[in-house]
């Protein structure tokens, strides 16, 4: 007994997972490399300076660092050269250290103080948001939190990503958001690590970057037709409807937001979608198009009908909202936008869509069917080709490199273009293979517009991912050649998302799901820690106001038709520990209700099941209303 009590003390004080207190939980996102808890704790103290010597790039983040701890700790805490007792020191090492490369940190945190060492100023930038994290929750807070007694344990930390792309995609073209709004959409991802914000900028309802040598696309391309509802399901928009919703970023605005993306170390990633989602831009320019008619074409406004999947991977649009490979005004557009884009963005890569091409245009196109003849190109594939070759030749003219949709690699890709994969691991081991480097962003696992809980309580979208499926992501699919992975990111498609609360709704926390896969050791991750971990950024969200998703804590309803004709119906919880308390009588359950043990079996005339989760005696999830009917309808029962 001596000696179980023994050990389990010290693994207490030495488990880099589950080492905490009641008091000081160590409950970091994305999980460090390493981490060592010590006996105390560093009490941030009126005095605290943070030491950051004279070096720019160091000082930034230490004005970094000193914004945070003012805004809710009220203490007036400096950045100076050197510092009294209560210190928090930033240091580069002189010498590289191999083991932490570019973006790893070692933080030291003991009663004294806490120094946060790194190879470059984005490790020490990472070291300082996790020290962040060991600050109480109420850091997060924008208002002076007076009562709070500012500690941190004391810990030792070695940290260094998994991935040197770590990306969380935002579409403002569907729904524009403001740029305070993708601000602070960057400011919340770089507490995570993440570092590329890939800015999905141009779309069939939107063109949202000002480009000055082509006024309309700003002037038409940017605006369209108020509508309220299921985006994709709207009626027909009249000809004379004023075209009030939407909005551009100015050249000036996408400057701004850029400079403070790098400040958080975060590079900015464009995407001008083509040849395909490019009615903003025919409407613009109908000469861009093949198709005579596009003189008459708005932009699109979310109308039914507008594009329709009919199976093995081909898409019939019904108006042509394709760019025209084979009309050279098409090169000379972009050869403008790029152009200016290039001189926008400093990051090295410029995203060029090229997903999701409806073909069935340039199949009746004379001038599809001459270049056809006179490239020697057999298949419509062949033709996107054609035109994604000629369109990374642009981009490289502008001294970037060109990454895009899986698409891209049909018929044929240019060497040096880089590949996005979402449809699936088939694309990124071809791609691997041809030695194209990869940024895995599979559905299954990252698009964070598919719902997170049941359909019947969350906005209705053709597929669901759960926080546990994103939690399984794996950026390296088996098959591939792992050195041209360069990492992984999520992506937030805004069609259902008609706000900014809903955009953080959600994100959060299955964007912690994809952090962690991106940054942590693959040997690292555990479901169970995770959750709990989870449930304290939960805390840190109410203090910062961030609005984010419960489901987690939603049953799982499912349900089967029986040999004798009626249904069983199965609830599952996706985290442990929480009971499921129902009722048929359309009364609302609570603890004192019956408590799900076994599939049920509705009652005769029921017409309602209503169910919540508790733990600890305590409601979690949400009430939820399920109509009996729509399980009979999910079990085949008709």
């Amino acid at each position: 007994m001596k000696y179980a009590l023994t050990a389990l003390f010290c693994w207490l004080f030495t488990s880099p997972v589950f080492a905490q207190t009641a008091a000081e939980p160590i409950s970091i996102i994305p999980q460090p490399v390493k981490v060592v808890q010590l006996p105390g704790s560093f009490v941030l103290q009126e005095n605290t300076v943070i030491v950051a010597g004279s070096q720019p790039a160091v000082l930034s983040v230490a004005s970094f660092l000193q914004q945070r701890l003012v805004k809710a700790t009220g203490y007036p805490v400096k950045v100076g050269a050197h510092g009294p007792a209560s210190v928090i020191n930033l240091v580069l090492n002189s010498q590289a250290d191999a083991l932490i490369g570019p973006e790893g940190y070692y933080l030291s945190v003991t009663p004294k103080g806490a120094t946060i060492t790194a190879n470059e100023p984005a490790g020490l930038f990472y070291g300082a948001q996790t020290l962040l994290q060991l600050f109480p929750e109420e850091i997060e807070s924008d208002l002076v939190k007076s009562h709070v007694k500012w500690q941190a344990p004391a810990v030792t930390i070695t940290d260094y990503p998994r991935f040197p792309w770590r990306g969380l995609m935002l579409d403002v073209a569907r729904h524009f958001f403001t740029k305070d709004e993708v601000k602070a959409y960057i400011d919340r991802m770089a507490r995570y690590k993440y570092n590329v914000f890939h800015w999905h900028l141009t779309d069939d309802s939107g063109w949202r970057v000002e480009i000055k040598s082509l006024p309309n696309l700003t002037q038409k391309g940017a605006w369209n037709v108020p509508k309220v509802g299921k985006f994709g399901t709207f009626s027909a928009s009249m000809p004379d409807e004023p075209r009030t919703q939407g909005g551009f970023y100015t050249q000036e605005d996408i400057k701004e937001v850029v400079r403070y993306a790098q400040e958080r170390f975060v590079n900015v990633l464009p995407e001008i979608d083509v040849p395909g989602h490019s009615m903003a831009a025919v409407a613009s320019y109908p000469e861009l198009s093949c198709t005579a008619d596009a003189v008459n074409y708005q932009v699109y406004s979310g109308e039914a009908g507008f594009m329709n999947w009919v199976g093995g991977g081909v898409i019939l649009a019904s108006v042509d909202n394709t760019l025209c490979p084979a009309n050279e005004n098409v090169y000379n557009f972009l050869d403008k936008v790029f152009g200016e884009l290039s001189t926008l963005f400093p990051f090295e890569y410029i995203h060029v869509g090229g997903d999701e091409c409806a073909k069935n245009f340039w199949a009746k196109s004379d001038s599809i069917k001459a270049l056809m003849q006179r490239e020697n190109l057999k298949t419509m594939q062949e033709v996107q080709s054609y035109f994604e070759k000629r369109v990374v030749k642009i981009v490289e003219s502008k001294g970037k490199k060109v990454i895009g949709w899986d698409e891209i690699l049909e018929g044929g890709l240019a060497p040096g273009a880089a590949v996005m994969a979402w449809r699936g691991d088939k694309a990124a081991i071809e791609a691997t293979k041809m030695q194209h480097d990869v940024v895995m962003s599979p559905t299954a696992y990252s698009y964070l517009d598919y719902m997170q809980g049941d359909a019947i309580v969350e906005p209705v979208i053709y597929a669901s991912l759960r926080l546990n499926k994103a939690y399984q992501f794996d950026p390296v699919p088996a098959g591939a050649d792992e050195k041209y992975i360069k990492g992984g990111q999520a992506n937030l498609w805004t069609e259902q998302v008609y706000n900014f609360r809903q955009v953080q709704y959600m994100i959060w926390p299955r964007a912690l799901a994809i952090a962690e896969s991106v940054w942590s050791p693959k040997n690292k991750k555990n479901w169970g820690n995770f959750i709990s971990r989870v449930e304290h950024h939960f805390n840190r969200f109410d203090q910062a106001n961030v609005k984010y998703s419960r489901s987690m804590y939603d049953p799982i309803f499912s349900a089967k038709k029986e040999a004798n004709g009626q249904i069983s119906i199965q609830l599952a919880t996706e985290i442990e520990g929480l009971e499921i308390y129902y009722t048929f009588d359309n009364t609302f359950p609570d603890r004192f209700y019956p408590k799900y043990t076994a599939p049920l079996t509705p009652p005769k005339d029921a017409t309602t099941l209503k169910v919540i989760t508790y733990r600890d005696q305590e409601p979690v999830g949400r009430m939820i209303t399920m109509p009996v009917r729509e399980m009979e309808t999910r079990a085949g029962k008709r």
